[in-house]
């Protein structure tokens, strides 16, 4: 009993010595997590700031541009409007915190005009390049006078090397539609002359003009002349053609609204066949200020597996998705799991890739196959 008695007495002192220090252990802790929680408070608020800030300075950037392109006479090749757009893709090109789905009314309203008059200025921009071109005696041996030459030589070398790497069969293709080709074809010109050599193009577009100086461009050249042909259609008339092709190439100023666009996957999804591959152009960014921003989820409610989204980081300005038609793809209201990024730029194969938890594949497997299939 004695023992026991004493045993309780050295409990209860115990516990008044260690139960201050437990109560000074617990308020030290409880301060430094507060310290710890306002700096990270303060931090993220700094960062947010700085992201607001950079978001306004770009919009107004791009409301004064908007304002300064309205007034322009005409959007036909001039020192004054090469100098605006010049200025205006220079602005959107470098990296960006900006979310074009997130702006207020008035500033997607700028920005859906921007895409517009790109589109406009962009289309009489080919249209006097190809009247240029076409009066030589082989058009094809000058593309490189076209100034943005550089962009679409890689831009369809990105687009052919990711087809190697995640749609593999795409780069067998013997028939290839390119929908939205415009007067200056560069896109097919390029796949078909370098990456795409046994291949057959089905260029489409709707503006019959357009088609006539395409083909001014090819007469001279026999063998890329011979495999490309120029048809005046609208995509959404397109059904059973759509279901002949191996690869369909979808230009980015094709259905410049949101909904517009998925429609017309949709469209494609319905008709092409399966196991084709599609490729898309979108953008990301600031870039979204100059051409539309295609969610992939929307490929995959089309209808497709969505196979690997790439945002470039340089002069390419358009970003590319790849997808592939299947039977059982787009059933869900948004694809699987996180959807595949590609980055960074594939051409240096060092690609870094967040799959679809189905489509998980080994990288360096993927980079090698793309080192074979790279064209430098």
């Amino acid at each position: 009993m004695l023992l026991a008695a004493l045993s309780a007495e050295d409990e209860e002192e115990e516990e008044e010595v260690l139960a201050p220090l437990l109560a000074a252990a617990v308020a030290f802790f409880r301060a430094a997590f507060f310290l710890l929680a306002s700096d990270t408070m303060v931090g993220c608020k700094a960062a947010m700031e700085a992201w607001n800030q950079e978001v306004a300075a770009l919009v107004e950037k791009m409301t004064g541009l908007h304002a300064a392109i309205s007034k322009l006479p005409s959007l036909s090749p001039s020192p004054a409007v090469d100098a605006l757009f010049t200025e205006l893709v220079a602005a959107c090109v470098p990296p960006s915190p900006v979310d074009v789905t997130r702006l207020g009314p008035e500033a997607r309203r700028v920005r859906e005009e921007l895409i517009r008059l790109c589109s406009a200025a962009e289309g009489r921009l080919e249209a006097h390049y190809a009247d240029a071109l076409a009066v030589l005696d082989n058009p094809l041996d000058h593309l490189h006078r076209f100034p943005y030459y550089s962009n679409y030589i890689n831009l369809s070398r990105l687009e052919y090397e990711l087809l190697a790497c995640y749609a593999p069969a795409g780069r067998m293709a013997t028939r290839v539609a390119f929908v939205g080709s415009g007067p200056l074809p560069f896109s097919s010109l390029v796949l078909a002359a370098r990456h795409m050599p046994e291949a057959l193009f089905d260029n489409y577009d709707l503006d019959d003009s357009a088609n006539e100086r395409a083909r001014r461009l090819v007469r001279a050249d026999k063998d890329v002349g011979a495999r490309m042909s120029f048809l005046t259609a609208d995509v959404a008339d397109l059904e059973n053609e759509l279901g002949a092709y191996d690869v369909v190439f979808l230009a980015a100023l094709v259905g410049v609204a949101a909904e517009e666009k998925a429609k017309i996957i949709a469209h494609l999804g319905r008709h092409m066949a399966d196991g084709a591959a599609l490729v898309v152009r979108s953008a990301h960014g600031a870039r979204g200020f100059l051409y539309p921003i295609v969610d992939p989820s929307d490929i995959a409610r089309g209808g497709f597996d969505v196979l690997a989204v790439y945002h470039p980081n340089d002069e390419v300005i358009n970003s590319v998705i790849v997808a592939r038609k299947t039977a059982d793809a787009g059933r869900g209201v948004a694809p699987r799991g996180v959807l595949p990024v590609v980055s960074p730029p594939c051409r240096c194969c060092k690609a870094e890739a967040v799959l679809l938890p189905e489509k998980r594949m080994n990288l360096a497997a993927a980079t090698e196959h793309m080192d074979k299939w790279s064209i430098v």
